[in-house]
């Protein structure tokens, strides 16, 4: 199914850079995101990509987790929700929405506590769209992203609600965003 790549790549782009736009507290932070798309077809891959990962034999979950946790994601158990760590450096900047994967950021624009973004993937699968994040402190953002992608051939929008929270400063076995793997 070629939304799953696409919803992937939309929740790791907004997860990654989210936290990255004013300055935050380093550590382990959760963001979190509900999708919603015009005639539940996104909530459908949503629930259906939620069931084919526990449906995973154990080995073969271990290996997605572990190559995710490598790249310093985890992922909770319903698959709305992202771990990341945000390391001191990363946290300390004021910083442009860090970008995954085959996309770029525009029209970015600060007013107060509030960011809007406008953003462009053209790979896994084309997706643009506009969002909004709000700062409510250095442990705290909630946000709302609309996005556009193709489905089946057609046109389709899809909406983001977001928030993020800062969990603690250890990050345990997660590596900042960013970080190389250990060869």
């Amino acid at each position: 199914m070629k939304l799953k790549p696409a919803l992937l790549a939309a929740t790791m782009l907004l997860a990654a850079g989210s936290a990255q736009a004013q300055t935050q507290t380093a550590g382990l932070w959760e963001h979190t995101f509900k999708l919603t798309s015009q005639g539940g077809e996104m909530e459908k891959a949503q629930a259906e990509m939620q069931a084919q990962l526990a449906a995973m034999p154990p080995a073969q979950r271990a290996q997605v987790e572990a190559m995710m946790k490598g790249r310093g994601v985890t992922l909770g158990a319903q698959g709305t929700a992202v771990k990341f760590c945000l390391g001191k450096e990363q946290a300390a900047k004021l910083a442009e929405p860090h970008m995954v994967g085959d996309c770029k950021q525009a029209n970015v624009k600060r007013s107060g506590n509030t960011m809007s973004y406008t953003f462009t993937c053209t790979t896994p699968q084309a997706v643009s769209g506009e969002g909004q994040v709000t700062y409510l402190s250095d442990k705290a953002y909630s946000g709302k992203s609309n996005m556009t992608t193709q489905v089946s051939g057609q046109p389709q929008r899809v909406g983001m609600d977001m928030a993020g929270t800062w969990l603690g400063a250890d990050c345990g076995e997660l590596k900042p965003l960013g970080a190389l793997p250990a060869k």
